[in-house]
């Protein structure tokens, strides 16, 4: 992963998807922008979903991002709701593929593991401690904002290694690659 770029991360929602940018540098990082999408007042779901693409095309012509990390859709016990959060997500996917961005997804325990180092933790805990690190003055309104903040740190600490690219990065084969001094051969 290059050492100057820009990060944006999503948190796909139907009412209110949360973004948040963030640029690494030699290691460090900063806040660019973070914020959310309101979407509740649209009448339907295609008028949700064109607005997701026209937004997210916005942000990525304005902020110019060399990366994108969502936020994996979660089981839910209503189908309904999984169907229309996961046409966001992709909506937003396509966005960023449509631009030629590499994107990444993590699962929300996981994204609440690397910034608080617990994946039972609150929304709260999760701005507060994003604060912390990024040194915004004011909490948002809507915590989504934070929350798509919360993936791109996420992508960040994991190296740009998630759900969708284990494959490249993580498993017993990469595993047992990086421990090959450990590993002992049989005849």
């Amino acid at each position: 992963m290059a050492e100057d770029r820009i990060i944006l991360g999503i948190d796909p929602g139907t009412t209110v998807m949360g973004y948040g940018l963030i640029h690494v540098k030699n290691g460090k990082l900063s806040l660019v922008n973070f914020g959310i999408i309101q979407l509740h007042k649209l009448p339907s779901h295609p008028d949700k979903l064109k607005r997701i693409l026209e937004r997210i095309n916005g942000l990525i012509e304005e902020y110019k991002p060399d990366e994108m990390a969502i936020e994996a859709p979660f089981f839910g016990k209503n189908v309904q709701s999984m169907l229309k959060l996961g046409r966001a997500q992709g909506v937003a996917i396509a966005a960023c593929l449509n631009h030629n961005i590499p994107f990444e997804e993590y699962a929300p325990r996981r994204i609440k593991q690397s910034i608080t180092s617990n994946g039972n933790a609150s929304k709260e805990q999760v701005a507060a401690m994003l604060q912390s690190l990024l040194n915004f003055d004011e909490m948002p309104k809507y915590l989504d904002a934070t929350d798509g903040l919360a993936v791109a740190v996420c992508h960040v600490f994991s190296k740009g290694v998630g759900e969708h690219n284990k494959a490249k990065g993580g498993g017993w084969k990469s595993f047992i690659k990086d421990q090959s001094h450990r590993v002992k051969k049989h005849d």
